[in-house]
């Protein structure tokens, strides 16, 4: 599936051939919280109805405000989140912005792609 541009055009999602929803945001994006009520938005009509693992591509944005995070623990089409970064340190701002939210499902943070992606498959392995 070709990825579809959300709203405000931060980002874009598409729904891969093995079933894992991808949200990848432009480099040097600062993601507001209209900016993610878009993406969920379009993660949600994308689904339709379903629930898929969502890889949420993070390693290129300049910040993510705090209304923005908070949108993050609104329930969506999601079964689990892995949150791709960059570097070590974005993992640490991430767990610790986590610990601190009820997450409406299984939520991590990753470096590395291959990592992330098997995290987000192994749930829908039999």
């Amino acid at each position: 599936m070709k990825p579809i541009t959300v709203d405000g055009g931060k980002g874009t999602v598409e729904l891969d051939a093995g079933g894992v929803l991808h949200l990848v945001w432009k480099p040097g994006t600062v993601l507001e919280a209209d900016d993610v009520h878009a993406a969920m938005a379009k993660v949600n009509e994308l689904a339709d109805g379903a629930e898929y693992p969502l890889l949420i591509d993070i390693a290129n944005t300049q910040t993510v405000t705090r209304q923005a995070r908070s949108i993050f623990s609104v329930k969506c089409a999601a079964s689990r989140i892995a949150l791709l970064g960059s570097n070590p340190v974005a993992r640490v701002i991430a767990n610790f912005a986590m610990a601190r939210r009820t997450l409406p499902c299984p939520t991590r943070f990753f470096t590395s792609r291959n990592e992330a992606m098997d995290w987000l498959l192994q749930a829908t392995l039999p």
